[in-house]
């Protein structure tokens, strides 16, 4: 079994993070009823989770996989939401980036795209 690497946070971002959980959004909720307790291929997700100095809407740290849903608080915010992301996959992790709408619209589908990710990268190790 091999250990999971530790990736740092900023521990002044937990009490958001909390207030994040407690009022998650509409599209959160529903991807999260995938997610939630190993439903999905028995890995173990998180939401709403301090990386570095930022907060990504869902981790698996097994994974190195953050997933995030774009919705009203992003737009207008992609070059800054870009900067972001890169800070963070500076540290090995991951991102899968899915519109809200999708999860509303499409929500099979990105339970398949996540899916795929994850049988791709188990292939590759």
């Amino acid at each position: 079994m091999s250990r999971r690497k530790i990736i740092p946070y900023n521990p002044k971002l937990k009490q958001l993070a909390r207030k994040l959980r407690n009022n998650s959004t509409k599209s959160e909720v529903l991807l999260w009823n995938y997610l939630k307790g190993r439903q999905l291929k028995n890995y173990d997700f998180h939401r709403q989770k301090p990386i570095g100095n930022y907060i990504v809407d869902f981790y698996c740290s097994e994974l190195l996989l953050a997933i995030e849903i774009d919705g009203e608080s992003h737009y207008g915010n992609e070059e800054k939401d870009l900067m972001r992301e890169k800070e963070i996959e500076k540290s090995g992790i991951n991102f899968l980036r899915f519109d809200e709408s999708e999860i509303y619209y499409n929500l099979d589908g990105v339970i398949k795209t996540i899916e795929n990710w994850i049988d791709n990268k188990d292939r590759r190790n």
